[in-house]
Formats: C-alpha cells, structure tokens, sequence
C-alpha cells in the first residue's frame, strides 16, 4: 500500500460521510441500538453537522488514500489541536472502510495526527473510545492508555460510555 494522509475540506465531506456510513453499521452493530445509531450519524454526519466541525469547532480533517489503488479515501480522521485550551490534541474521530483495516491506513492517519500535534507542541494526544468498542486494543497497540473513563448525555435517551486515553507525544 502507499498510502497518503492529505488534508480535507467542504467538498471532502461526501467521502467522509460514505465513510462513516459504511464503518458505524459494522463497527458498532453490537454496542449500538439502530435507534441511537441513526441519531448520531445524523447529529454528527449529516451534511451541515460536518460543515459546522470544519468551520466553526475547529475540527481539522485528514483523509487516508491508497495511492497505488484509487484516489478514493480509505477512512478519514478529525482532531482538534489545543483541545479546551490545553497542550493536548483530541482525536475526534478516526474510521477506516472495513475492507480497508488491517491494512496500516488507521496507523497512517494516527502518526499524521501525531505529528501535526508535535509540530504544534502539543504534549498529547487524546481521545474516546466505545467501552465495549474492539478499537480500544488497536489504539493500545499504538501507545495510548487508559487514563478516565466517562458517560456523556448525549440527547434523546442516548448515553455514550467512553474510556479516555492518552498517548505522550515526547
């Protein structure tokens, strides 16, 4: 593979929303009901939800690419740098196609992320994780550990149950 992290904008989000469209059923089928499925891909996928994250929550958005193969994204990530105005970067999101994991493009768009907060001196880099999500051990497996776990409301009866990690980015 020779993949490619490039940066992505407004006319990037039909990609990112095929993307999330086809991992969130496959990743999330046994942690997720439909119902609060459906909710958030709306609430956080839908065209003006993807728009408001690039221009006003200063949400940045990377896109991995198979050079060799398409010019089609594999998956995508968001991360916000200064995360609450700390020396921490968020990893917002991060979702590989499933017929595409296993295959270093989730890596890829992690060391992107890594690196872009480094150039930043930023001193980590954070995020959340499904409790019950098998991602978890991929992200161990990179260098992040737990440090929190925390449930947030996120509207309409639904609760996300997140752990917290963090990995140094010295």
């Amino acid at each position: 593979m020779t993949l490619l992290v490039r940066p992505a904008g407004p006319d990037d989000i039909e990609s990112i929303k095929r993307i999330a469209f086809t991992t969130w059923p496959v990743a999330y089928a046994e942690i997720l009901s439909q119902g609060q499925m459906d909710y958030m891909l709306e609430m956080m996928y839908s065209t003006a939800a993807l728009t408001m994250q690039m221009a006003h929550k200063h949400n940045c958005f990377v896109l991995v690419i198979d050079e060799a193969v398409s010019t089609q994204a594999l998956g995508f990530a968001s991360y916000e740098l200064a995360y609450r105005q700390t020396d921490k970067t968020k990893l917002h999101k991060l979702y590989v196609l499933p017929d595409a994991q296993r295959r270093g493009a989730g890596g890829a768009l992690v060391r992107a992320v890594a690196g872009m907060a480094k150039r930043a001196a930023q001193t980590a880099l954070t995020l959340n994780v499904n409790k019950f999500n098998n991602a978890k051990g991929f992200y161990v497996r990179l260098g992040f550990a737990v440090v929190g776990e925390e449930d947030i409301d996120i509207g309409e009866g639904f609760l996300m149950q997140d752990f917290i990690l963090e990995m140094p980015l010295a």
